[in-house]
């Protein structure tokens, strides 16, 4: 009975829902087969966590030598659920609800329902009949969930190996970025306003491209940044397909006061770990040394995700360990981005719902703590191609169809988003530039060659 009322109660909420909302493209689904979404889920997938298995049981002596054979007992019912859960996502077995007494795991299982009621022709939502977006989301959840039900080891980070040896791997291309950084800042109130616009757009570059070294899509293989960002900026300014960096300074340029100082906070909703994070702080670093913000606000996952995804301990342990580096600039940023800690200028954040399945434009309804948060925001920038996915809904939309459009409502602020494309979603493109890049690359989407710098302006401040 309850599940018939959950399946009525959520037909009805769907056909209430907005005109703009219904009139999205399908989802993107491995029920299309051949297509990315289907690679993914038969292949990618399964790969990670086969990955994940062996990194657990790899740590047995670490959970021995911590927790005794408690922990070796934890390390094998762990292991036994991944394998459980790998065989129901290899023959597309229904999702089931989750398990564990987590906060969000009502939202998670009302969610399921939500997918239940809306699947066609009736018949349970299953790893490769429901939506894309969902179910890898949902996949992460449940590694989450094979640890908190196996203490002592539930507070294991299962991505923390990879993460820490991309971070490592990185270190000439970390060193450069820092000297570059350290340079700058040195002479930045020496710089007129064209100098900083170009000094902006260089670090704005570093961090688009930051966005390649994705553990997730390389299936936890090594994809660490190891020469220079900024002697490559110019030989890939031609892979950048929509580039509205201008308007990104001009909305920075105009919510500086007579005097210089900015009066306006940044956001940066983070992706990954290691190097890219690295990019992140410095071009937040030069808006607030620059004057171009007061403070900043970053937002990461609240648990291990997507492989390489950020977590407090990511974002702590990176300025940590480069606070300690033996190069005199890349301790210098640490120590100086330590000190943006520790007097509020910059803050970290972890709200629950990024590590949620919803679509952006739910986040009023579904997070409004978080979207009144975001309001609060000068400008807000989305990084990656998660993020990317959840803010046009992992959806079949044409290519020329506007950043406005896909977005359907969500512009809690203004908004940019710096992706480098590893799904199949684009939207924003010229008439016709899809089609003849496809013509060309059939993998166009997915390889991680092309980037994007799209910008939206809410309707308010227009």
């Amino acid at each position: 009975m309850a599940s018939l009322i959950w399946y009525f109660y959520f037909r009805v909420a769907n056909m209430a829902s907005n005109a703009v909302l219904s009139e999205a493209p399908r989802a993107l689904s491995a029920k299309y087969v051949g297509s990315f979404a289907y690679l993914t889920v038969k292949d990618r997938l399964p790969t990670i966590l086969t990955k994940v298995i062996d990194t657990i049981h790899r740590n047995r002596n670490q959970f021995f030598e911590e927790y005794g054979e408690e922990g070796v007992q934890a390390e094998k019912r762990a292991i036994s659920f991944l394998s459980k859960l790998r065989n129901e996502l290899q023959t597309d077995k229904p999702i089931v609800a989750l398990a564990d007494n987590a906060p969000d795991a009502d939202s998670w299982n009302q969610y399921l329902q939500k997918q239940q009621a809306l699947m066609d022709q009736g018949g349970p939502a299953s790893w490769f009949r429901s939506p894309w977006l969902y179910v890898e989301c949902y996949l992460y959840r449940r590694m989450w969930e094979a640890l908190l039900l196996n203490p002592p080891i539930s507070g294991f980070d299962i991505f923390k190996e990879a993460k820490t040896q991309a971070y490592f791997e990185s270190q000439q291309a970390v060193m450069a970025i820092c000297t570059h950084l350290h340079d700058l800042v040195e002479g930045i109130g020496k710089l007129v306003e064209p100098q900083l616009c170009e000094e902006f757009l260089k670090l704005l570059q570093v961090s688009l491209w930051g966005n390649r070294c994705d553990l997730s899509i390389s299936a936890g293989k090594e994809n660490s940044q190891k020469s220079s960002p900024i002697d490559s900026l110019e030989d890939l300014k031609p892979f950048i397909l929509v580039d509205d960096s201008n308007m990104v300074w001009s909305v920075l340029m105009k919510s500086k006061v007579l005097g210089g100082e900015s009066q306006g906070r940044v956001d940066f909703i983070l992706d990954n770990a290691g190097f890219e994070l690295v990019t992140d702080l410095v071009l937040a670093d030069f808006l607030v040394s620059s004057g171009l913000a007061r403070e900043i606000h970053f937002h990461g996952k609240s648990m291990p995700w997507f492989v390489s995804d950020t977590t407090r301990e990511d974002f702590e342990w990176t300025i940590k360990q480069m606070s300690g580096a033996n190069h005199g600039w890349t301790c210098w940023s640490g120590t100086r981005w330590q000190q943006y800690l520790s007097a509020g200028v910059w803050s970290y954040h972890d709200h629950p719902f990024w590590t949620l399945p919803h679509e952006f434009c739910h986040m009023a309804t579904e997070a409004p703590d978080l979207h009144a948060l975001l309001q609060g925001a000068k400008l807000i920038f989305f990084k990656g191609d998660l993020n990317y996915r959840k803010l046009t809904g992992d959806r079949a939309w044409d290519y020329s169809v506007t950043f406005r459009r896909a977005l359907r409502g969500f512009d809690p602020a203004p908004l940019c988003s710096l992706r480098t494309l590893k799904a199949d979603v684009q939207v924003g493109l010229q008439p016709g530039q899809g089609e003849e890049l496809t013509a060309r690359e059939a993998d166009w989407m997915t390889s991680g060659k092309y980037a994007v710098v799209q910008f939206l302006c809410p309707h308010k401040e227009q």
